[in-house]
């Protein structure tokens, strides 16, 4: 049995089912923990929300975590816009995505599942997250403190409010070589967002899955086709 994690799809859906079936070759006694940000800014959101929603039906073990940017697509849902939809033309890919013209009419099935998804996973010797704690509060309240699970940028971690469990995170897109780093290091937390959407940045455009277990990085460059996205 191998414990996988990996980041940050946006709507990269080729690239993750290549990584998924061809770097990883998951069986169906392996773990895959997906940290969230399934939609937005990439080509194909429904289509990534689907290959994991189908990924347990047919006899994967798969953990999803929530995303900011999978709150704001519910938020989106909701009539409520907000800025990380980043332009006009990310906005329109993802809702088009779902074969619809506003975000208020996206299917209900796939808004029930991101309402359902968890901000954190414990397994053993890790604890997972989509972007990372508060370690200024108790660990209780820092446990619970959700906007700051799903949205912050920086963090000083603190094993003993963890008991002494390792983070592993996304959120914050990450050159490649310097995830390459934290995890040859074994850091105590190692961000995996090596912004794969980014297609036009040599440094990133990679979907990272780390083995837990092996402490191995798989890295999948973005294979999807065209579509439009800045340089970060």
């Amino acid at each position: 049995m191998a414990r996988y994690v990996t980041t940050d799809v946006h709507g990269c859906l080729l690239s993750l089912r290549h990584l998924v079936e061809e770097k990883l070759k998951l069986r169906p006694q392996d773990e895959l923990y997906v940290l969230g940000d399934y939609v937005n800014k990439g080509p194909d959101s429904r289509g990534v929300l689907e290959y994991l929603m189908q990924l347990p039906e047919r006899g994967y073990r798969v953990v999803c975590l929530r995303g900011n940017h999978d709150q704001d697509l519910l938020h989106a849902a909701q009539g409520q816009l907000t800025l990380t939809w980043g332009s006009v033309a990310d906005r329109e890919l993802t809702v088009h995505s779902f074969g619809v013209e506003r975000p208020e009419d996206i299917p209900e099935r796939y808004l029930r599942w991101i309402n359902d998804l968890p901000y954190q996973f414990e397994i053993p010797g890790f604890i997972l997250v989509h972007a990372g704690f508060n370690f200024r509060l108790p660990p209780a309240q820092m446990r619970q403190d959700w906007h700051t699970m799903l949205n912050t940028k920086e963090f000083v971690f603190d094993a003993s409010r963890t008991g002494g469990r390792r983070i592993v995170h996304g959120h914050v897109p990450t050159p490649t070589t310097e995830v390459e780093h934290q995890v040859q290091q074994q850091a105590g937390a190692i961000g995996l967002d090596t912004g794969c959407v980014y297609r036009h940045n040599p440094e990133l455009r990679h979907l990272a899955a780390l083995d837990l277990d092996a402490n191995k990085l798989h890295l999948q460059p973005n294979i999807e086709p065209d579509y439009p996205i800045g340089v970060r």
